[in-house]
């Protein structure tokens, strides 16, 4: 790192210290000593374990459930202030409750506007995230927002496929600008599946729109948290006559029975980021390392280089 610009230091919470690791080695830095302390009724402290004082602090914590993860990044945050910190970063390769980013029904929160109060009131001055589920909650902050994504990583792989026929399909229309950036670099038809839903994680019905007999799908999302949409759309492009089926999806919630599921459904290989930890045995499951993508991130913020270079696109 350039020696005049101020010194880096970079910080995990609990669940994500697999991620800082991999980032600190990507950046030949160490990871810095933090403590959690845990008390009796279930509260915790947070203790940085060396000198912050007028440090670049990047705080590695993704916030998928529970909520104790949200907890430990906004205590993270505020101790590197009151440590006299110069900036402090919330890499967030999760950014959580991202569902809920409007009302779509009456007399509901807009969590997701929430959570980016929470976080710069707690003192954050950047986020650096990946593949939010909606590119609206950046405009929910006030402050610089790193939106990556996973594109350049699941783009390298499709192409080590070597697929022929390959057709690019989303299981919702709500994903189909996201698989259509994905079609267009591709070069590839893009399908869509229409389902309704009868309640949350509940799908009712679905319809394929597009052809997929006799081809290769690979079904793009950014999440899959029971796994019922994907594994319903997959079932349903099989049933229509596709060679094969892959989905590929930024984070790896997995709530069960997602698992089980997947492991029973048409899908050949579920494609996941390791932007949440997912240590279940699941034989058809992929997992990329995102490490190194969020490390250049890093190295490009703090000497103030442009970070829209690394995209193959959005």
């Amino acid at each position: 790192m350039d020696t005049s610009l101020p010194p880096i230091k970079i910080f995990a919470g609990t669940k994500s210290e697999y991620m800082a690791k991999e980032i600190c080695k990507e950046l030949g830095v160490e990871l810095g000593k933090m403590k959690i302390e845990h008390f009796a009724d279930g509260e915790f402290e947070v203790c940085f374990e060396e000198s912050i004082r007028g440090c670049e602090v990047y705080l590695v914590q993704s916030t998928f459930p529970n909520s104790d993860n949200l907890m430990e990044l906004l205590l993270m945050i505020d101790a590197a202030k009151r440590a006299s910190a110069k900036s402090v970063i919330a890499v967030m390769p999760y950014f959580g409750w991202a569902r809920q980013d409007r009302k779509d029904k009456p007399r509901v929160s807009i969590a997701a506007k929430l959570v980016s109060d929470l976080l710069t009131t707690a003192g954050v001055d950047r986020v650096i995230t990946m593949d939010l589920h909606a590119d609206q909650i950046q405009g929910f902050f006030n402050i610089p927002v790193d939106h990556l994504y996973a594109s350049s990583v699941f783009i390298p792989y499709i192409q080590s496929l070597n697929l022929e026929d390959l057709v690019i399909a989303t299981p919702d229309v709500g994903g189909a600008k996201r698989a259509n950036s994905y079609a267009k670099y591709l070069d590839v038809p893009l399908v869509l599946c229409h389902k309704q839903r009868a309640k949350a994680n509940v799908v009712a019905n679905m319809t394929v729109i597009g052809e997929v007999k006799d081809k290769n799908v690979i079904l793009i999302d950014d999440m899959v948290d029971t796994a019922g949409t994907i594994t319903k759309a997959a079932d349903l492009m099989k049933a229509n006559g596709a060679k094969s089926v892959r989905a590929l999806a930024s984070h790896a919630i997995m709530s069960d029975p997602a698992t089980e599921r997947v492991e029973n459904s048409s899908i050949t290989e579920m494609i996941f980021t390791n932007s949440i930890p997912y240590n279940k045995e699941c034989k058809k499951c992929t997992i990329l390392s995102v490490a190194r993508l969020f490390a250049d991130t890093i190295r490009r913020v703090h000497s103030y280089q442009s970070i829209s270079s690394q995209y193959l696109f959005k």
